[in-house]
């Protein structure tokens, strides 16, 4: 038995904006940080010495040499966490290490828990066991090597794996629903029946929050706004309340760098002015719409119009994007499919006896679900396209934090539940039988 009161599992959301950690049985996750790291390319700096200092000050055990086969792996130097991420470094590029929500770069990952356990929790990963959320189209090599990098090199004594679209409906004390998650990398929606998720109901889209915060950037540009990152500036107080803003310039900032920067902010003014239009975004219709502004970090004051509805709106209608100066190039549009649509297609790939279970339980979860307006609108647009016996309900906890943690909190319920403890693949099942038995130990 692992639960208990003397030793508390830890549960742990890798999404593809932020990573969440914390204890089991809490309400909110402890630490949240970034799940981007800042990389620095050093074996073209310096001499061999130099190189093996650097590795040694680094946590013997977080260079993992068995899974790195390229030697620039190697040689660079992470930097993980919103602190080590705020400070600009010259020639710090930022890596994600999700690409299309499966885990690409493991280094990357093995450092983002390994910040999440020593320096955020501050605990030792061989004494608790260990929940893990996983996206719900994960694939079973992925799982097999988030095993054995958790048993091999953390020593966990047990884990568990769990569907993201499982936990959130955990959260809202569901067995059945149709989970629509909308993070910052995509949108994916998932059936969820009994607790196991239906794998052919499965959809995802590319559209989630990064591709609405770029939109909005780009939007931005067109108009002649552009936004200074907040390294690129310092501000300096001439006489009480008047400030004077300085450029300050640092030539070997990478791209990447600045426009992780500049996403930063925004992201703010997304989620600060942006609400979802209670109809489909038309041009005209919203030509005189009145102003908002919003005061930039460097002090210049914008106003922002018919943004506001137009970028949310992308949502329910992704062929806007082509739209928006400089987003012509984002993946063919035309082919995607607004939220109601993947939501009722998802639900009639279903069997027959549940959709209209399906229907009455849509539950909204992620970042970019905690849009203003985001649910009324959903389901005001499914009323109008579902079929006609159905009952449609749409819901989302009334609290933010809640809904873009909510992975996050069915984790915690789950772990911390009494019949849950004899779930867990413990580490002597995975020295007995090996990493492909975490597939029969977590459906």
């Amino acid at each position: 038995m692992y639960g208990g009161d003397e030793v508390s599992a830890i549960v742990l959301d890798l999404g593809s904006y932020t990573c969440k950690a914390g204890y089991a049985g809490e309400d909110a996750p402890k630490a949240v940080f970034p799940s981007v790291v800042g990389a620095i390319d050093q074996s073209g700096i310096g001499n061999v010495k130099s190189e093996k200092e650097s590795d040694s000050m680094l946590d013997p055990k977080s260079v993992i040499k068995t899974f790195d086969s390229e030697k620039s792996k190697v040689n660079r130097k992470l930097y993980v966490g919103s602190q080590a991420l705020g400070y600009r470094r010259d020639h710090m590029e930022v890596i994600s290490p999700i690409k299309d929500g499966i885990v690409a770069d493991w280094d990357i990952v093995d450092s983002i828990w390994n910040h999440a356990f020593r320096e955020r929790l501050l605990i030792d990963p061989q004494e608790h066991p260990m929940l893990l959320a996983e996206p719900s189209f994960n694939t079973p090599l992925q799982r097999e090597r988030t095993a054995e990098l958790m048993f091999e090199k953390y020593k966990v004594p047990a884990l568990f794996l769990a569907k993201n679209a499982v936990l959130t409906s955990f959260a809202s004390g569901r067995a059945t629903s149709l989970v629509v998650d909308s993070g910052g990398g995509s949108t994916t929606l998932a059936p969820v029946h009994d607790g196991y998720v239906l794998q052919k109901g499965v959809s995802t889209s590319p559209i989630g929050g990064e591709v609405l915060t770029d939109c909005l950037m780009k939007s931005l540009e067109s108009k002649g706004i552009m936004i200074k990152p907040r390294y690129a500036f310092k501000r300096k107080e001439i006489r009480p309340g008047e400030f004077l803003t300085l450029d300050a310039d640092f030539p070997n900032t990478t791209e990447s760098y600045k426009l992780f920067s500049q996403r930063i902010i925004a992201s703010d003014i997304k989620e600060c002015v942006c609400r979802v239009p209670d109809t489909p975004y038309d041009e005209s219709a919203y030509a005189n719409i009145p102003m908002t502004p919003y005061e930039l970090p460097d002090g210049q004051t914008i106003e922002i119009g018919a943004d506001r509805f137009k970028i949310p709106d992308i949502l329910f209608n992704p062929s806007i994007v082509q739209t928006i100066p400089g987003m012509e190039s984002f993946t063919d549009s035309a082919s995607l499919r607004g939220l109601p649509q993947m939501v009722i297609e998802s639900i009639n790939k279903c069997d027959v006896d549940i959709r209209r279970e399906l229907f009455s339980s849509i539950l909204l979860s992620g970042g970019t679900a905690s849009m203003q307006q985001l649910k009324e609108r959903l389901e005001k647009d499914l009323l109008e396209e579902s079929p006609q016996a159905a009952r449609v309900k749409v819901m989302a906890s009334g609290n933010a934090i809640e809904r873009r943690f909510s992975v996050w909190i069915g984790g915690s319920i789950l772990a911390s539940l009494g019949s849950f403890q004899q779930m867990w693949f413990s580490k002597q099942e995975y020295e007995e039988h090996g990493t492909s038995y975490i597939q029969r130990k977590c459906p």
